[in-house]
């Protein structure tokens, strides 16, 4: 990669370490919102999110290091909606999974043909943001309903 290749590479993991944890800050703010019967489950779930973040906030942190880019000390865009319904709770993790799916695939973009080290990041990681996508998506359909949910 050239330098203007590095520079770009290192924004876009950035930007990812950004939004990863921003999400470590929001599903850690959910699991503390939740309640009624279905609590245990569903708090476990999102604290294992929040987990899920901060690792990949960390992967994404170290290959800027390695790009010998500095790691950002910012965090996503952080909106509190008041709302706090299982189902807003999951219309919003939703959102911000689609939001870094597309840093993903725009990390992804940029790499091909310049680092297949960059670009395999991005296809694992896209993988594993499609899964999360499709839990999510599972989660907010009525039981039965086979259909993906469509906000």
């Amino acid at each position: 990669m050239d330098n203007a290749q590095s520079k770009a590479g290192i924004d876009a993991l950035n930007r990812i370490m950004e939004l990863e944890l921003a999400g470590v800050v929001k599903y850690t703010h959910y699991s503390l919102m939740v309640y009624g019967y279905n609590r245990i489950p569903i708090v476990s779930w999102l604290k294992a999110n929040a987990d899920e973040s901060l690792a990949h906030a960390h992967k994404a942190g170290e290959l800027v290091a390695l790009l010998g880019g500095h790691p950002s000390l910012k965090i996503g865009t952080l909106l509190e909606t008041e709302k706090h319904d299982i189902g807003d709770i999951l219309r919003e993790s939703l959102e911000h999974e689609k939001a870094a799916l597309a840093a993903y695939y725009d990390l992804l973009k940029m790499a091909e043909g310049h680092s297949v080290l960059l670009e395999e990041y991005a296809r694992e990681m896209i993988v594993q943001e499609e899964l999360h996508l499709d839990e999510v998506n599972k989660m907010l359909r009525r039981p039965g309903d086979t259909r993906a949910f469509t906000p």
